[in-house]
This record gives C-alpha cells, sequence and structure tokens, in this order.
C-alpha cells in the first residue's frame, strides 16, 4: 500500500466544533490520510469518508480498519448530494481544501515545480491532466485561469509562453514561468511559479466548482443541529466560503421585540465561527504548510 501520511490541519479546533459522539454521522468529503476521520471515530461517531483519490482511499481503509463505524467511497465532495444519498441528511459535514502532502511530495503526481515528474495534477484518475489543459485551452483561457486562481500578475505572458512551448512535464512548466516573469519581479517569499501551479491544479480539478457545488448542497446535506466545517488555503476559497455562510444565516430586519422573524430575511443557518480559525503559532512551527488554513463553521438551526 503506498504511504499517504499527512500532517492534518487544525485538527483539534475542528473536531470540537462537530461534537462527534455516539450515534452522530458525518462525512468526511476530503478524507485524505484520514487524520480528521480517527479523530471523529475515536470519539464515538460514525463517518463515510470520501475521496478522488484512490491511493487516499486505500491508505485510509488500511489505517482505519479497526473503526467499525467507518466506511469509504470514492468522489468529489462537490457531489455529495449523489456519493452520500442514502446516509443524508447528517450531523456533520467536513471539507480540507487543496492538496495534501502525499500529493505535492510525490513528483509522479505532477503537483510540484521543484520535482521532475509528469504535468498531470490531477487529485482523482479521471479527466485531463495540466499538460493536457494547456495544451487544449488557448492563450485567453489560460490567462483567465492564472489570473482567477492563480492571482498572478504576469498571467499575460505566462499564458504566451506556456501556449509557445506547452510543457509535458513538471521541470519544463516551471522553467516556462521563469522565462515569462522578469527576474526582478519574482517574489521574494514563494517561488515564482507558485502561482501558476496552483491556479492549473484548482483549474484541472474544478476545485471552485466543486466547493460552490458543495456550500450550495449544504441545507440538503445537513439535519437541523448539524454543522458543516470547510477548511480553507486559498483567499477565493475562503472568500466564497465567508459570502455564502452570511446568505445561508441570512439578516433579520424585523423591528426590535418581535417574538419571532417575519420579514424572512432570516435564515436557516447560524454562524458557528464568527471569524475564521486559524493555526496555532505552534502548529505552524510545526507544519509550516498550515500558515494559511482558516476553519470556518456553520451550523443549521432549523
Amino acid at each position: 500500500m503506498a504511504d499517504f501520511s499527512h500532517q492534518t490541519v487544525l485538527l483539534q479546533e475542528t473536531v470540537d466544533v462537530l461534537r462527534p459522539g455516539a450515534g452522530k454521522v458525518i462525512i468526511d468529503g476530503t478524507l485524505g490520510g484520514g487524520g480528521h476521520t480517527e479523530a471523529l471515530l475515536a470519539r464515538g461517531a460514525t463517518v463515510l469518508g470520501v475521496d478522488r483519490d484512490p491511493v487516499a482511499l486505500g491508505a485510509a481503509r488500511a489505517r482505519l480498519a479497526g473503526y467499525p463505524g467507518f466506511s469509504t467511497r470514492q468522489g468529489n465532495f462537490g457531489d455529495l448530494l449523489d456519493v452520500a444519498a442514502d446516509v443524508l441528511p447528517v450531523d456533520g459535514v467536513l471539507v480540507d481544501l487543496g492538496v495534501s502532502s502525499p500529493q505535492l511530495d510525490v513528483a509522479e503526481r505532477g503537483f510540484s515545480f521543484q520535482k521532475d515528474g509528469p504535468l498531470d495534477m490531477r487529485m482523482g484518475d479521471t479527466g485531463r491532466t495540466a499538460a493536457e489543459l494547456i495544451a487544449e485551452e488557448d492563450e485567453a483561457e489560460l490567462r483567465r485561469i492564472l489570473e482567477e486562481y492563480g492571482e498572478e500578475p504576469f498571467a499575460r505572458a505566462i499564458a504566451r509562453e506556456l501556449k509557445r512551448t506547452p510543457p509535458v512535464r513538471t521541470l519544463e512548466a516551471a522553467e516556462v514561468v521563469k522565462r515569462a516573469v522578469p527576474r526582478k519581479a519574482w517574489p521574494n517569499k514563494i517561488h515564482v511559479a507558485t502561482r501558476t501551479f496552483q491556479a492549473l491544479r484548482m483549474a484541472v480539478n474544478q476545485e471552485l466548482e466543486s466547493l460552490e457545488s458543495l456550500l450550495a448542497a449544504l441545507p440538503r446535506l445537513l439535519k437541523v443541529g448539524g454543522r458543516a466545517a470547510v477548511i480553507s488555503f486559498h483567499s477565493l476559497e475562503d472568500r466564497k466560503v465567508k459570502e455564502t455562510f452570511r446568505e445561508l444565516v441570512g439578516t433579520c430586519k424585523c423591528p426590535p421585540g418581535l417574538p419571532v422573524c417575519v420579514c424572512k430575511g432570516q435564515g436557516d443557518f447560524a454562524l458557528v465561527t464568527r471569524k475564521a480559525i486559524a493555526p496555532s503559532d505552534e502548529e505552524i512551527s510545526a507544519n509550516p504548510r498550515a500558515r494559511s488554513a482558516h476553519l470556518r463553521v456553520v451550523e443549521k438551526v432549523r
């Protein structure tokens, strides 16, 4: 079995807000290495682990085989209404967005600009690779992807260079970015190809589209009292979660003193976290990849 060890981000904070216990059913929509799921199972919950990555599923099954309340299914967290239809509604839904350490660290997966491998970037085993996306899309679409998903200031130049010499391997792609961006404009704290690789990964895996589908499905995924916890690592994702949670909560505009809301401005959800929960300094020191993590939680109240 391939190794899929991964440092779980915001573990205790996430488990605490989901309130696992006997009789509670929780869906971990991004099972990965199973760190969050194991902690939920240890506190008595029944957990359905969903992941599009068959390697992650196999490793988690081996790791958590001793828990009778654990089961898995291969699928995209954006499709939980279909993937988990027979267990809905549930007491909790968790998604930990972004790429996991094992995916980044295995060169053959094609996520890293520091290791040579095929320019793949797929979290699952279907769909277009990053190399195919670059070859098939026109320059204007590549520019849009880099601007929207990577917030890349040199998107035009990088897109032009990607189409001029379409890369098929990761280090080739990194070199393309280096050629396209003036040396004096390279960022100090991150690799010059970071934003490009992030944008391509998000496009290949349709990550924002999956998140939007999940957020739209929350009213049907959760029972009253159920909670959704979303861990994001990218400003676009966190902003989308924040805005959607506010829409689900709504705003009551009734005059003060009325016993119940009659304006229908109040939604069926309440915020559990007014502000995003961030990792502690201790966690960041132990796991630098946790630095940009944000946890937001909402509860269905009616």
